[in-house]
Parts: C-alpha cells; structure tokens; sequence
C-alpha cells in the first residue's frame, strides 16, 4: 500500500480520530458524506480546502483499517 502521508491522528485534535493534515475534516466525515451518495466533487465543493488525493487516501485509509478484521456478517435472508 502506499503511503498515506496526508492522514493524520493527534490526541489534541478531533479527539484523536483520523483527520486529513492541515485540517479538522475527519476521515469519518468524508466516508459517510460518500457512502450517503455524495460524489467527490460534492465532498469537494463542501470543502474546498480538500483535494481529491485526499478523499482518495480516506478510503485507503477506511479500507486499510477494516483489511484485518473478522467480524461474522449476518444473514440479509428472508425466510
């Protein structure tokens, strides 16, 4: 993977959650903006300090992080 050199995670900001440098915009709020349907040139326009590499590498980054967990999912059948 490469390097995700524009996420960062600092106690004394947001709590310590993933944050794109530079700013307060959370990782967490960039995916749910994307998986509510918004595209990245919405995440873009809503924040226009953003580039796209950053939205690209908060997936990375989402996706990194969930790579190693095993977690059962629950059936979706209907009976």
């Amino acid at each position: 993977m490469e390097k995700l050199d524009r996420i960062v995670a600092n106690p004394r900001i947001c709590m310590g959650q993933p944050v794109i440098r530079g700013t307060r915009i959370t990782v967490s709020v960039i995916l749910k903006m994307l998986a509510g349907g918004k595209t990245i040139d919405d995440v873009l326009e809503a924040y226009p300090e953003l580039q796209p590499e950053d939205i690209y590498q908060a997936m990375q980054y989402a996706a990194w992080v969930v790579s190693d967990q095993i977690h059962p999912v629950p059936s979706l059948e209907v009976a």
